[in-house]
């Protein structure tokens, strides 16, 4: 006597000839106001992350910004401090006086040879200035 098992019997498969073309797909309503609710969703959380993360950033840069101004204040301080070295060395006058002996061979002149300029007085209020016209040039 011999047992017949149904799982060492080879199972075969007839295809079935399916004919889908008089099938009508219909588009589910629910599935369209669902996805665009997701999709709203989803857009108000990019938002809100935006929003939330938007102030975050322009701290950051306003620190960075903070520290590079820092830096180029302190650079220009320490240039103005050098340059005012420069310009107090470059204005002694016992400095001036041995370049223009040494370089330039210039000497004191003598005093009967010094001519004093004063600083012009102020007109009067109520004085003029001769205009060309009136002092017979031509005017061109």
């Amino acid at each position: 006597m011999r047992l017949r098992s149904s799982a060492l019997e080879p199972l075969v498969l007839v295809p079935k000839p399916i004919d889908n073309s008089r099938v009508v797909r219909e588009v589910d309503p629910r599935a369209r106001r669902d996805l665009r609710s997701v999709l709203g969703l989803v857009i108000a959380l990019v938002v809100a992350m935006a929003l939330y993360a938007w102030p975050g950033l322009e701290l950051r840069r306003t620190g960075l910004d903070i520290v590079r101004l820092n830096r180029e204040r302190e650079m220009l301080v320490e240039r103005n401090r050098k340059l005012k070295l420069e310009k107090a060395s470059l204005e002694q006058l016992q400095r001036v006086e041995q370049l223009a002996r040494r370089e330039l061979q210039l000497v004191a002149p003598a005093p009967e040879r010094v001519i004093v300029v004063l600083p012009a007085r102020p007109l009067a209020p109520d004085a003029r200035l001769a205009d060309r016209a009136v002092a017979g040039e031509v005017p061109n």
